[in-house]
């Protein structure tokens, strides 16, 4: 069962200012690649999931990143937990 959602924003530096967006690409790769629930927003993604998985995630994202030649990441990280269940459908769905 789901516990957690974690949203991030993760920004990579580049050595010489390129075009970060194939690199975000890539770090949403690392996420569908995880097997975990997520949704990909305009200035975010959030996933759904146990809490030690989905920080796993997030160190996986950061690691690719730096694998792509990143100097740096900054990574803006959202986690709301709630052990007896988490979900992104229950919290949304007035809105839906």
């Amino acid at each position: 069962m789901a516990n957690a959602l974690v949203s991030i924003q993760i920004i990579p530096k580049t050595k010489s200012g390129e075009d970060t967006i194939p690199l975000i690409d890539e770090a949403i790769s690392v996420i569908d690649a995880s097997g975990v629930k997520y949704e990909v927003h305009p200035l975010e993604t959030t996933m759904e999931g146990d809490l030690t998985t989905l920080l796993n995630v997030v160190k996986e994202m950061n690691d690719r990143m730096v694998q792509r030649g990143c100097p740096s990441v900054i990574s803006q990280v959202k986690i709301f937990y709630k052990p007896d269940g988490a979900s992104m459908d229950k919290l949304t769905e007035k809105y839906r």
